[in-house]
């Protein structure tokens, strides 16, 4: 059968277990913390999204028992029917106000607000205008829509201005773009990304999942950081990352979230977001406005980082953020550099082809507040060692 033969043919995973080096679905047996448990070791976890630390916050873990306690295990429907909580409505307001909009939405994940939002705010004939560096679920919510699809290149205004200036000015033209990009760490270019969506009449749809928490006042996210909220019309963000639980929002004016309650496909035929879930973020968004030393810190151990990454001769890219990629630039040299560090104690995760093409292949590598000072100069100096070992600082050379 076709579908038979297409399935067996795909043996790339197969080929790279087989060489020792295949470095996904690895099995953790304890928290998801800054340490973690592998085959009965202690692994230092440079992988995580969890910047705040917050996972294993003990005022979390109650409130996210409490729910359970008040409500369930599970809310048996979608938001649209009989799965709204007032905690669903509590965690929405709470999301509108931290963020700054009239508004917000909650969804079941992250990747589900953008399907929803980005499918069903635009139609035929209408322009979805993308970063090319955008996380997948931009593109996949770009694709649900039916509309007219662009691309310019990454961070480049001058690409952006072209592709505005080729749409037809009656049309919506809606910008969707990752605040911080989550591979490569850098940062759109708010300010100018506001000026040309008012030169062409667009809008702004920004997704936050890896500023929120890290970026602006008290991690309030990107566009906070930026100063230009009131210029987004819409901002989603996850709460897999810095909120420490799994879900997702959109947060605008009260008339697109009214819209978007009643047209989202994804929120009207998903099943909302568990109470324990809701309950967590709540507790966290509450603690990251009244513990901000947390987010002194992760920005304290970013620098560190960065410094000691540099002084070993490492290229970085152009991140400004927690999420920092070491440039390796071949895909096999990757795959064991991840292999190794594991083995040493290290997790990191490998980003190789078709990701990113083999010559831009790298390990990213992502700071939590939590982590110590001791754990980041263990793990960078482990991989210093390694990568000196493998060639890969010498190659870095070589392609200067």
């Amino acid at each position: 059968m076709q579908l038979t033969d297409r399935t067996k043919a795909y043996d790339i995973p197969q080929k790279i277990e087989a060489m020792g080096l295949y470095p996904y679905f690895r099995t953790i047996q304890s928290d998801q913390d800054t340490v973690v448990k592998i085959n009965g070791k202690d692994v230092i976890m440079f992988g995580s999204n969890s910047y705040l630390g917050l996972t294993n916050h003990p005022v979390i873990k109650e409130a996210s028992k409490a729910a359970i306690d008040k409500y369930g295990s599970g809310c048996a429907g979608s938001r649209f029917l009989n799965g709204t909580l007032d905690l669903h409505l509590e965690l929405e307001e709470k999301l509108a106000k931290f963020v700054g909009k009239e508004g917000a939405l909650v969804f079941s994940t992250g990747f589900q607000v953008n399907l929803g939002v980005i499918s069903s705010v635009t139609r035929r004939n209408d322009y979805i205008i993308v970063d090319d560096l955008v996380h997948a679920c931009i593109i996949d919510g770009a694709r649900l829509s039916f509309s007219k699809v662009l691309k310019y290149r990454h961070n480049d205004m001058a690409s952006l201005e072209k592709v505005l200036s080729k749409c037809e000015e009656d049309r919506i033209k809606l910008i969707a773009v990752d605040g911080v990009f989550s591979m490569e760490g850098d940062l759109a270019k708010m300010p100018e990304i506001v000026q040309l969506a008012k030169k062409y009449k667009a809008n702004i749809f920004l997704d936050d999942a890896h500023g929120l928490g890290v970026m602006g006042n008290l991690g309030r996210g990107t566009a906070d950081h930026f100063g230009v909220t009131d210029d987004v019309d819409l901002i989603m963000g996850t709460f897999s990352k810095s909120l420490a639980s799994i879900g997702g929002f959109v947060a605008s004016d009260n008339a697109t979230i009214n819209f978007l309650k009643h047209n989202a496909r994804s929120l009207i035929f998903s099943a909302s977001i568990a109470p324990s879930n809701a309950g967590a973020v709540v507790a966290a968004l509450d603690i990251m406005q009244s513990e901000p030393e947390r987010l002194e810190k992760l920005w304290s151990n970013t620098r560190l980082a960065m410094k000691m990454l540099k002084d070993f001769g490492f290229d970085t890219g152009h991140t400004e953020t927690p999420i920092i990629p070491i440039m390796v630039r071949d895909d096999l040299k990757t795959f064991q550099l991840t292999k190794e560090l594991l083995d040493e104690g290290v997790f990191v995760n490998p980003v190789v082809s078709p990701a990113v093409p083999s010559s831009s292949s790298l390990i990213r590598f992502s700071l939590m507040a939590t982590h110590t000072e001791d754990m980041i100069q263990e793990g960078i100096e482990k991989i210093y060692k390694i990568a000196k070992k493998l060639g890969i600082l010498d190659l870095e050379k070589t392609i200067a």
